[in-house]
This record gives C-alpha cells, structure tokens and sequence, in this order.
C-alpha cells in the first residue's frame, strides 16, 4: 500500500515576478500541470494581493470560472513597503514610468521580499516550488524544506544563453570592440549587438569575478535548482535549446511551450469584453493581411514625442492600423483621430492581443520583441516588424529578424541610436515609419516571404503543444521527474 505521503497530490507552488507579462505565462503553466493530470497534480500560484486579479483573468481567459478556480488556486503573500512606491501598485504594469524601477530594485532585494514569500510557501508546504528567476533565494528555501526548486525562465533560451554567454565571456568590458559585441559560442549566424542595446545588467558591470561559473546569485541559483523550465519549443530553438543542458548550465531543462496553447474553445466566446468585441468587429470590415497592429508591451517606457512621430508616420502610410497604446500622458489629438478616421483604431490600455493576432486581417505585428509577443504572434503566423526596448528585447530581435526570418527591423541600420535607457534613444522620424511600413507590406515584399516562414512555425507550434508533441511530452516527463523525485525525497540534489 502507498504511503500517505506517496498517494496523495503533487503540490506545485508557483512564484511569478511582479508583471503581467510574468504572470500570465506563470499562470499558462499552472493550468497546463494542473489540467493535464487533475488526479496527480494539484497546482497554487502565489501572488501579492493586488496581483490576484491578474491570475484570475488570465484562467478566465481559459474557459468558465468553474473550470479555471478548480484547475488552478490563488494564495497571497503582502507586498512589503517600498519608500516612494504608493499603496496597492504592486506591479510594473500599473505602476507609472517614474515609480517601475522601485518595483525592480525591490523584486531583487532578498531581505525586502524573502519573508513574505517564504512565509507563504511554509505555510502551503509544496512538494515543488517554481520560482521566477528573480526571486533566487527560493532554490535555498526549497533545500531547506527538501523538496525541489524549478526556475522558470521568462524570456526564450536565445537571449537568456546569450547573456549569460557574454558573462562568461567576461562582461561587456571584454567582449565589446567598437562598442559592438558579438555574441561569443553561439551557433551560425553571427550575432552582433551594439553595447547601447545590450540589458542594464551587462553594461553596468565591466566583468564577472568568476567567469568560469558566471558568479552572480542568479546564474548561482539556476545551476544548484532542480531544473529549469521554458515557454518554447524545440522546432522554434532548434540548436539553442541544447545548450543548456549540454553546456552545464542547469541539471534539466524543459521546454514546454507556446503555454498559451491549447486554448479551450470558450475562450472566445464567454470572457468576451466590450473592447474585445469592439476591435474585432472593427478588424471584421477589413481585408485580408491589410491590418498593421501596434502594441509595445504593458509597461515599457515609450516618450511623448516618439508617440507623435508614429502617429504621424502611421497616418502618413495609408495602411489600416491597430494600436494599443499605453502612456500615462500622450494621447492622439482629436484633429488626428478625424482625419485617420476608420482607417485607424486606437485601444488604450489592454486589447485582446491573442484573439486580434489570430484574425484574418492582421498583416503585420509591430512588436516590442518581449518573449510572450514572440511567442503569440509565431502561434498565430503573423510577421512582424520589430521594435525593441528593454533588457534582452534587442537580443530577440536579432533572432527574429537573423536567425527565424519572420520579420524586420522598422529602425532600420544606421537611423539611429537605440538603447535599453530610454533617454539615450535618437528619435524615429515619421519619415522611417511610413518607409519601413510600405516596404514591409507591399505586395510581394519583404512580408509576404516573412508570413510564408511564420506559418511554417505556427503549425509545428501547435504540432509541439499536440498529444505526442515535442512540449507535450517534456510536459509528461517533467510531471514525472518531480514525482519521482518526492518518492525518492531528494530535493535539489536528485541528480
């Protein structure tokens, strides 16, 4: 007979950063370990309350409110105090361009957010915890409680191996020649990214103090966890999703995306919002790949006058648009909005980003180049025109753009300086939106081959998420692995 401690569920405790670009992929896992084996797994996502609410959609977004509660449970830890941060904005989305870094500096700091956090997670008493990577101290309060810690990376394994390979490479400082660097142990193409565009992180600090290991609390926690978990899959990172392992950077790896797949047929048809419907009944009245949709992300920093220019730019090229625009000050005047007319839809705020990509419309996707927009817009088969910026977005846009070929650059080479410090980037004149945007898309153009690629990617992603597919059964064996690893009572250390 099974012990108590071998019958009962799998207990997987999940700790996301403080973004909804965090949460929701988070969110996406929980569901997918939870739904794919209900009478094994039992799944809870930790949150500070004001983050709640952002679970919550996003399992609505999975079919009825029923299904989603008993797939998938909420716990709540208190979000400390941080000195000029008010009450209640818990996350990068909602907090104003001037307050995010508090958000930031805060998310890093281990005695500001480890005893809320490990509080929670003693009080739960997982089997497994799954830790952002933020959040590093988790790895040693998994080993206390014996069980074992998976870090979930946020970002594709393209961008995070080359960052850590210009670590190990010895910083910027060392790898840099004319201010470029090249990307050092990587497979073909050469890729090459100017220093301006490099993350935060990499330009601040000159060398690592031991560059044979990458010596930072991060790199540190990964490599003593369990394993590591990312929202890929291998026809997509074919050659990248190797190194991991292969390169000793982590025990296991699994790669188990696009996560936003499979969706349940409810999902567009009973959460439907009013602004959900009104976009897509505004997209319905258009022609097939005519569309451009714009959307830079829910929280990164876009100044006042770059808006202006796009916006003329935009009304400048002819071309029907979609643009969700997220700014605490700028809005497009009312003399624009009447002369764009029904040519131009503008959402402020959040749009159905999924729903609006998968429709027949959408020509092209200018993007910010975050992972979930990657991620989306390859499911759904759009090309995109990319638009990087912060931390390794200009690094995904090379493997958008070199490596996938599913998009271009808008800025082109040479019209500007673009940086990670939004207060270093030279404008993009209306001129280079109007040109870039009417070469992209003419018929025949550098699109069309672009969106003939990306279909090819959004059936061998759904193929990936399939019974039988290639994430599907990284997903069975990652369920397995952690099973057996509570039968075995190994923790961390199962090797």
């Amino acid at each position: 007979m099974a012990s108590a401690k071998q019958s009962k569920k799998l207990r997987i405790l999940l700790v996301p950063f403080f973004a909804t670009s965090h949460i929701n992929p988070f969110t996406d896992l929980a569901f997918h370990l939870a739904t794919s084996r209900p009478e094994v797994v039992e799944a809870t996502i930790a949150v500070t309350p004001a983050n709640a609410s952002v679970v919550r959609s996003a399992l609505a977004r999975r079919g009825p409110t029923s299904y989603a509660a008993a797939a998938v449970k909420v716990a709540t830890y208190a979000f400390p105090a941080v000195q000029g941060l008010p009450p209640g904005v818990e996350n990068l989305s909602t907090a104003k361009v001037a307050d995010s870094w508090r958000i930031d500096v805060a998310a890093f700091d281990e005695a500001l957010m480890r005893p809320g956090q490990e509080s929670v997670v003693r009080e739960i008493s997982p089997d497994v915890i799954i830790t952002d990577i933020h959040f590093f101290w988790n790895v040693d309060v998994a080993a206390d409680l014996g069980v074992p810690c998976i870090t979930f990376y946020g970002a594709g394994t393209f961008p995070t191996l080359a960052m850590r390979h210009i670590m190990l490479a010895g910083g910027v400082g060392e790898a840099a020649v004319d201010g470029v660097v090249t990307i050092p142990r990587f497979p073909a193409p050469e890729i090459r990214v100017p220093v301006t565009e490099l993350p935060e992180f990499l330009r601040s600090r000159q060398q690592v103090s031991d560059p044979s290991t990458g010596d930072d609390p991060i790199n540190s926690a990964t490599s003593r966890c369990f394993g590591i978990v990312v929202s890929t899959f291998f026809d997509l990172e074919c050659g990248y999703c190797e190194l991991y392992v292969a390169n000793g950077y982590v025990k296991r790896a699994y790669f188990l995306g696009p996560l936003s797949l499979p969706l349940l047929p409810q999902q567009t048809t009973t959460n439907a919002s009013s602004t959900s419907q009104q976009c897509i009944d505004w997209l319905d009245k258009k022609l097939d790949h005519s569309v451009l949709y714009l959307c830079f992300g829910s929280f990164a920093h876009v100044t006042d006058a770059q808006l202006h220019e796009l916006a003329m730019g935009l009304e400048a090229s002819g071309k029907p648009f979609l643009w969700v625009v997220r700014s605490d000050s700028w809005a497009p005047s009312e003399e624009w909005t009447d002369r764009v007319g029904d040519r131009g839809m503008v959402v402020t705020g959040w749009a159905p980003q999924t729903a609006i990509l998968s429709h027949r419309a959408i020509g092209a996707f200018v993007t910010h180049c975050g992972w979930n927009s990657i991620l989306e817009t390859v499911v759904a088969g759009v090309p995109v025109l990319t638009w990087p910026l912060v931390f390794e977005q200009f690094i995904t846009e090379r493997f958008v753009s070199q490596v996938l070929g599913i998009g271009a650059r808008l800025c082109p080479e040479g019209a500007g300086v673009r940086s990670t410090r939004y207060q270093e980037n030279e404008l993009i004149s209306a001129d280079v939106v109007v040109q870039s945007i009417a070469t992209f898309m003419e018929p025949g153009g550098a699109g069309d081959s672009a969106r003939s690629r990306v279909k090819e990617l959004s059936a061998k992603a759904r193929a990936a998420m399939a019974d039988g597919g290639s994430s599907h059964r990284d997903l069975s064996r990652f369920i397995d692995d952690l099973i057996e690893a509570r039968s075995a009572g190994a923790g961390t250390t199962l090797s």
